[in-house]
């Protein structure tokens, strides 16, 4: 217990001591969003991949996935560093930066609302951004403090409220570049915790292959393969099509989260976009493609504790059983692991929050004369309500980590992925087809909650995301157009010519 303690005060004056040091970085309201948009590769990169994983995925996701596919939820880590980090760097990395700058979009309403050229626009996403980034806040400090609860007997809501006090006070100090330092800090401890973690769980089951052997002696109960010996140690596991609709959401949703596109804003340069794709992928390959390993192996720790009254599977319990046989000391490390993770999400997610609320909203249509300072203590204040409206929402859950995180997740890439990611290359987008995938997005998770047409939340968001990449250009091609000269403005920047060193690329005459 002493060396945990130990561990978490650590840990915790880091935290503190590294929003006090970004203070000085944080005294407008482009530093406190943005970091003046001066944020290098490997800040950039471990940013990304930390608010991308969190104690949803360790132990949500990890936990019901690795529990209902087997070994086969190592494909979700897979798609989450092949879809969700490498090609998200490459499609939306560069071409995000350019264009926000050019229009000065500090957040993601933002910038709908001067690419499409529609303050209805930017107000509509900051509300849909602001109201379902909850849910997944509340998701967060659901699976941080299960495991709290295991390690260190203490209550569930104490530790829901300190997790919460401790994200505020160092978001509230430094704003995107405390975030961004402690980020690389804490993705530095969740790699080294995750191959820990891994190693000593597969001892404790005689070793790798053993382990192995031991999962693929399980009969299947699900319903696609009952009764069948070996699925869980299967190449597609038991059941490959929700295992699909898996990969679809936890991936391609990350295109339209804007706690996620948010780091592509603050770039510094090319170079950082080369190298943060890079390490980006490399990141998520361990940490994502570590936990759903990790998981896979849930089925050989029964135990009365993952069962509810009526005999069904707790799934946020999983993982803290299958950890609570380690030492002390792996557990403190387990223990830092998922609050790093978890803490850099959280933070990543109230700094969205206020920041859209904030500026897309307050500034742009009720208090437009507000300074910077004005607006950087409205942040602040906003930042701390929504923390409270989370904290009030986590620790009386209604459902799952993973269905929790499943109805945000739905909801917003839903709504946003298509309309962002088709305006950033397709002068043709309208906003009448912008307005579609919102309502598309909004309208499916919703409906889904109440009328349970689709059975999971899950496979619900990965419907809403690939409708609304049909809507939007079938929308866009039988609606009015946006003026031409509007859409050549904004589509300018990337005709800008810029000096760049022949290393780099051939001159048409050397080329031929």
């Amino acid at each position: 217990m002493i060396a945990k303690v130990i561990m978490l005060i650590v840990f915790f004056g880091i935290m503190i001591a590294v929003g006090l040091y970004s203070r000085k970085h944080a005294t407008n309201v482009n530093d406190f969003v943005l970091g003046g948009r001066t944020v290098g590769p490997w800040l950039t990169a471990f940013a990304y991949g930390t608010s991308y994983f969190s104690a949803v995925v360790f132990v949500g996701y990890a936990g019901q996935f690795g529990y209902k596919y087997g070994l086969s939820a190592t494909w979700i880590g897979i798609g989450n560093a092949l879809i969700g980090s490498l090609l998200a760097w490459v499609i939306l990395g560069r071409r995000t930066r350019i264009m926000s700058k050019h229009v000065k979009a500090a957040t993601m309403p933002d910038y709908f609302g001067k690419r499409y050229d529609s303050s209805a626009l930017r107000i509509a996403a900051s509300v849909i951004s602001f109201v379902f980034l909850i849910p997944y806040t509340s998701s967060v400090y659901n699976g941080l403090s299960r495991l709290f609860e295991m390690a260190f007997d203490v209550p569930y809501a104490v530790c829901v409220i300190v997790m919460a006090a401790l994200t505020c006070v160092y978001v509230i100090l430094g704003g995107y570049m405390a975030t961004a330092i402690n980020d690389f800090i804490q993705g530095i401890i969740m790699l080294f915790g995750i191959v820990a973690v891994i190693v000593a769980v597969l001892n404790g089951q005689g070793g790798f292959m053993e382990a192995v052997f031991k999962l693929s002696e399980l009969e299947s109960d699900v319903a696609v393969t009952m009764g069948q010996k070996g699925v869980f140690a299967s190449f597609f596991g038991p059941d490959p099509i929700n295992l699909l609709g898996v990969v679809v959401l936890t991936s391609l949703g990350t295109w339209g989260l804007p706690q996620m596109v948010h780091k592509f804003y603050a770039i510094k340069d090319e170079k950082a976009v080369k190298t943060g794709t890079i390490i980006s992928t490399i990141f998520a390959i361990i940490i994502s493609g570590g936990c759903y390993f990790l998981g896979g192996f849930g089925r050989l720790f029964d135990s009365p504790t993952i069962y509810n009254e009526n005999g069904g599977i707790i799934y946020d319990a999983i993982i803290p059983v299958m950890l609570s046989g380690l030492s002390d000391i792996l557990i403190g490390i387990i223990i830092v692991l998922v609050l790093s993770a978890s803490m850099s999400t959280l933070s990543s997610l109230v700094l969205t929050s206020s920041s859209t609320l904030t500026l897309d909203v307050i500034k742009a249509s009720i208090m437009k004369d507000m300074d910077d300072k004005k607006q950087l203590l409205v942040m602040r204040g906003l930042l701390v309500v929504f923390v409270v409206i989370s904290v009030v929402l986590a620790i009386n859950p209604p459902t799952f980590i993973a269905q929790l995180m499943g109805i945000s997740w739905g909801a917003l890439a839903g709504a946003f992925l298509a309309p962002f990611l088709y305006g950033l290359y397709w002068k043709g987008v309208t906003r009448a087809a912008v307005w579609a995938s919102f309502a598309c997005g909004v309208g499916i998770t919703v409906a889904n909650m109440f009328f349970k047409f689709i059975a999971s939340p899950i496979n619900a968001g990965a419907a809403a995301m690939v409708a609304g990449l049909i809507v939007v250009p079938v929308v866009s091609l039988i609606t009015p157009k946006m003026k031409k000269e509007k859409v050549e403005a904004v589509f300018s920047c990337y005709s800008e010519k810029v000096t760049v060193e022949q290393k780099l690329v051939l001159t048409e005459e050397e080329g031929k």
